[in-house]
């Protein structure tokens, strides 16, 4: 079977290209992806190429398909897997495979199994690992949308905390404690405001920060400080951009307390060495933003480490249990992760989209990955509907639904866009 897909072949040298995939073997699944989310971690292999730590094999003999954040339905089911796969069966993906100890994974490391393709082939190792998941929601996008989801459920996981004279690890944040979300709210901030309301550890108070007032008007708009208020928690927004000592003032807002945890959404060296600052007593701080440069690094202030307890952790992408729990969630409409996405576009937009996503606005940019479609952000499909009728009409159907994408522009889309 031939398949259309995006492939890596060195430092930002991204081609869409139609090939034929492989005989099917036994061990192995073909499937169709129908959804992919573009995730700034794709931005960062391509611009680091063969040099990025999942990439296994010389990439210009070995080109892999991009894209980690997909769902689709399975085709064909070989006879290892047959007794627990079926054709037609709707997928999501984890694909931080964490195999044999190695690094690798599904939109980094393989040539016939990424998110930017329209058929792949998935690896007996998927299924070993127990990162093949049957996807019970009737939207495709929000299987794409589980990954990042459960990268956040993930990073709340990996919290911990202590009790006096116990060195026992109490896993997450601290029920009935303050948390700060620092430069949080780009798309994971968004998820990770939805998930503190609406996970299983609630704290008391929680305070995002960031400095562009336009996305924190919409962080407000999405998440209003009265639905946190419906679970008992105060939810405050502040742009720190022109206050002379934000620690002070976000301890103000703490009734002058420091916070129990604090994440980071940024790599930006100020913005960490602020959220040492913040840290109380046993205080955990969350590192939550990935740089690209191997060699960042802040200031940490050790005499708190030693004297108050503070600690640090971080995590890269979640676990299968943390994308269970994020299909999970999703399913019973406890998480709106809609809200991370901005754009929408077909296959042929993907290079150029993963090239220059750190300078393209918004949130998280949604494939169809049979449909050729330029990227478009979701604030402009009226504008483009005044003289193209497709766009007119996700205009009307995202406006009806709070201007976030939904079902019911996903099943208008894949009905009418262009084959790709």
């Amino acid at each position: 079977m031939k398949t259309k897909a995006v492939r890596l072949y060195g430092v930002n040298d991204l081609r869409l290209e139609e090939f034929e995939l492989p005989r099917l073997k036994d061990d192995e699944i073909l499937a169709r992806v129908v959804s992919d989310s573009i995730c700034m971690s794709s931005h960062k292999l391509a611009m680091q190429g063969d040099a990025h730590k999942r990439v296994r094999a010389p990439l210009a003999q070995h080109p892999v398909i991009i894209g980690h954040e997909f769902c689709g339905e399975i085709v064909e089911v070989g006879k290892k897997w047959a007794h627990k796969f079926s054709p037609g069966m709707p997928f999501a993906i984890q694909p931080a495979l964490n195999y044999k100890g190695t690094l690798w994974a599904p939109g980094y490391s393989y040539q016939y199994i990424g998110g930017d393709a329209t058929y792949i082939i998935i690896p007996n190792e998927v299924m070993e690992m127990d990162c093949l998941l049957e996807y019970k929601a009737d939207a495709f996008f929000m299987g794409s949308l589980s990954e990042p989801v459960s990268c956040i459920v993930g990073a709340y996981h990996a919290q911990y905390h202590t009790k006096p004279g116990s060195y026992m690890h109490e896993m997450g944040i601290r029920a009935g404690g303050s948390l700060a979300l620092l430069a949080a709210v780009g798309p994971m901030g968004l998820g990770a405001i939805d998930y503190a309301i609406h996970g299983g550890i609630k704290p008391a108070r929680i305070v995002v920060t960031d400095i562009d007032q336009a996305r924190l008007d919409r962080a407000q708009r999405l998440i209003p400080p009265q639905t946190a208020r419906a679970e008992g928690i105060e939810l405050i927004y502040v742009n720190t951009k022109d206050i002379a000592d934000p620690v002070a003032t976000l301890r103000e807002l703490n009734g002058g307390k420091l916070f129990d945890d604090v994440f980071v959404f940024a790599p930006v060296r100020s913005v960490v060495e602020m959220a040492d600052k913040l840290l109380g007593h046993d205080g955990c701080l969350n590192f939550f933003a990935g740089p690209t440069d191997p060699s960042f690094s802040a200031m940490f202030n050790f005499y708190n480490v030693h004297y108050e307890s503070h600690h640090m952790v971080g995590t890269s992408g979640g676990n299968t249990d943390d994308i269970r729990e994020s299909l999970e969630l999703m399913a019973k409409g406890l998480l709106r992760p809609e809200a991370m996405i901005t754009h929408v576009g077909g296959l042929n937009a993907v290079a150029e989209t993963t090239i220059n996503l750190d300078k393209i606005p918004g949130g998280k940019k949604l494939i169809y990955t049979h449909k050729k479609l330029d990227l478009v952000a979701i604030a402009d499909f009226a504008e483009r509907g005044k003289t193209d009728p497709f766009y007119a009409a996700l205009a009307q159907i995202t406006a009806a639904h709070d201007g976030l994408w939904c079902k019911e522009a996903e099943d208008y889309l894949l009905a009418h866009a262009p084959e790709i």
